[in-house]
C-alpha cells in the first residue's frame, strides 16, 4: 500500500482533496446554519425541511445531465469550473439578500459540492485505475470523514468569533485559495496505468456502453434495489435523529460519543474493502455489501440498551466504509470506461434522489403512527431481499463481461 500511494500520490491527493471540500454541499454542514437561516426567513422547521428536499430533488435532476461533462473534459478543467462556481454558493449562502436566493444557494452547493465533487473524484479514479482501483477509491473516500471531522468544528470556531456568515466566506476563500490551486497542480499530468495494469483478470473493466443503453438494462434497475438503499437508510436514521433520541431516552451526549467510532470503523473498513476489490474485483462482493446494514438497521430497530447505539454505530461504519469504496469501483466493471461520467452522474443523481425521498416518506409513516423503530425492522429486510436480488445479478454480470470480452 505504502508503494501504491507514493507511486500514485498526485492522483490520490487530488481526489482526497475534492471529497474533503465536497463538504460545504454535505448535509451536515449545510445544517450547521439551519436556525440562523430558519430565523432570518421566518421559517419552521418544516418549511425548511421542504426547502431542502426541493432544492436537493432539483440538484438530482441536473446532475445526470451536468455530470456528463466528465465525458468531454478532464477532470482539472471541470473541477477548474466547479469549485469557483461552489465558492461562490458559499457566499450567496452567507449574503442571501431573499428566500429565493437561499433556495438558489442551497440547489448549487447540493449539485456542486455533494454531487459534482464527489463525482469527479470517484470518476476520475475510476478512470484512472484498473489493477489498484479498489485501493485508489479507499483512499480517496475518506475525504468525507475528514470532512465531517475538521469542518463543523471549525465552523462553529469561526461562527463564535465572527458570526456565522464569515463560516461560509472562510470556506468560499479556502476553496479558491487553497483547494483549487492544489487540485489543478496535482490533476494536470493525467495519469497512465503502469505494467501492473496487464495482469488484470478479465471482468475488471466492462466493455463500454451508453447512457441511453444502460436506461433499457434491466440489470441497472435491479442494482439499484441494492444501490439505493445506504443513501436512503442512512439519511433517514440521521436526519431523525433527535426524534430517535426522544423515542428511547438516550442521553444526547452518550449517542454523539458514539460518530466517532462509527467514522474510525468506516475508514478502516473503505480499506480493507479496496483490497478485497483489487483481489476479488467489486462485483464478487456484491452479495454481501448489504448485510452489515442489514444487521445495524435490526438492531436499531429492536434494542434499547444505549449500548446499544455504540453497536449500532459501528455496524453502520462497516456498511458505510464497505458502500462508499464498493461504489466508487463498480461502474467501471458494470459499464465500462467511455462514458463513465454521464452513467456515475445518473447513478449518483438516483442516490441523491434517495437522501431526499427518506427523510420526507419516513417522517409522514411518523406522523401515521408508525415509529421509527418498526421502520427500521423494515428496512432490515430490504437490505436482506436486496442482498438476495444482488446474488443472482452479480455472476449475471460477470457472464456478460466474459462473453462481451471473448467477442472482442
Amino acid at each position: 500500500m505504502l508503494s501504491f500511494i507514493r507511486s500514485n500520490a498526485r492522483w490520490l491527493a487530488g481526489g482526497f482533496l475534492l471529497t474533503l471540500f465536497s463538504s460545504f454541499g454535505q448535509t451536515f454542514f449545510i445544517g450547521l446554519s439551519g436556525e440562523e437561516l430558519r430565523a432570518r426567513f421566518d421559517l419552521t422547521d418544516g418549511q425548511f425541511g421542504l426547502i431542502y428536499m426541493v432544492a436537493t430533488l432539483a440538484s438530482a435532476a441536473t446532475l445526470p445531465w451536468f455530470g456528463r461533462i466528465l465525458d468531454i473534459l478532464p477532470g482539472w478543467k471541470v473541477a477548474r469550473l466547479v469549485m469557483p462556481a461552489l465558492a461562490g454558493a458559499c457566499l450567496l449562502m452567507a449574503f442571501s439578500p431573499s428566500l429565493a436566493v437561499m433556495v438558489l444557494a442551497i440547489y448549487l452547493l447540493r449539485l456542486l459540492g455533494q454531487g459534482m465533487m464527489t463525482h469527479t473524484a470517484l470518476t476520475e479514479i475510476g478512470r484512472w485505475f484498473v489493477a489498484g482501483r479498489g485501493r485508489a477509491t479507499s483512499l480517496v473516500v475518506p475525504g468525507h470523514q475528514a470532512g465531517e471531522a475538521v469542518f463543523p468544528v471549525s465552523f462553529a470556531l469561526i461562527s463564535a468569533l465572527w458570526g456565522w456568515q464569515a463560516g461560509w466566506i472562510a470556506g468560499a476563500a479556502l476553496l479558491i485559495g487553497v483547494a483549487l490551486p492544489a487540485i489543478l497542480l496535482l490533476w494536470r499530468a493525467e495519469r497512465v496505468p503502469g505494467h501492473a495494469e496487464a495482469g488484470v483478470p478479465e471482468g475488471r473493466t466492462a466493455r463500454d456502453w451508453r447512457v441511453g443503453d444502460v436506461l433499457r438494462d434491466p440489470m441497472f434497475y435491479l442494482l439499484l434495489t441494492g444501490v439505493l438503499a445506504p443513501p436512503f437508510i442512512g439519511t433517514t436514521i440521521f436526519f431523525h435523529q433527535d426524534y430517535f433520541i426522544e423515542l428511547r431516552g438516550y442521553d444526547r451526549l452518550a449517542f454523539a460519543g458514539a460518530f466517532p467510532a462509527m467514522a474510525l470503523t468506516t475508514v478502516g473498513f473503505a480499506l480493507l474493502c479496496g483490497q478485497l476489490i483489487d483481489r476479488v474485483g467489486a462485483l464478487r462482493l456484491l452479495p454481501l455489501f448489504l448485510l452489515p446494514l442489514a444487521l445495524a438497521t435490526a438492531l436499531a430497530g429492536l434494542l434499547t440498551p444505549v449500548w446499544g447505539v455504540y453497536l449500532f454505530m459501528v455496524l453502520m461504519g462497516v456498511s458505510y466504509g464497505f458502500t462508499s469504496t464498493l461504489f466508487g469501483a463498480l461502474w467501471p466493471e458494470v459499464y465500462g470506461l467511455l462514458n463513465l461520467g454521464g452513467i456515475r452522474a445518473l447513478i449518483v443523481s438516483a442516490m441523491v434522489f434517495a437522501t431526499a425521498l427518506g427523510p420526507g416518506l419516513t417522517g409522514a409513516l411518523i406522523d401515521a403512527g408508525i415509529g421509527l423503530d418498526r421502520q427500521l425492522v423494515w428496512m432490515s429486510g430490504w437490505c436482506v431481499v436486496a442482498c438476495g436480488v444482488m446474488a443472482v445479478v452479480a455472476p449475471r454480470l460477470q457472464a456478460r463481461n466474459r462473453r462481451a470480452a471473448s467477442a472482442a
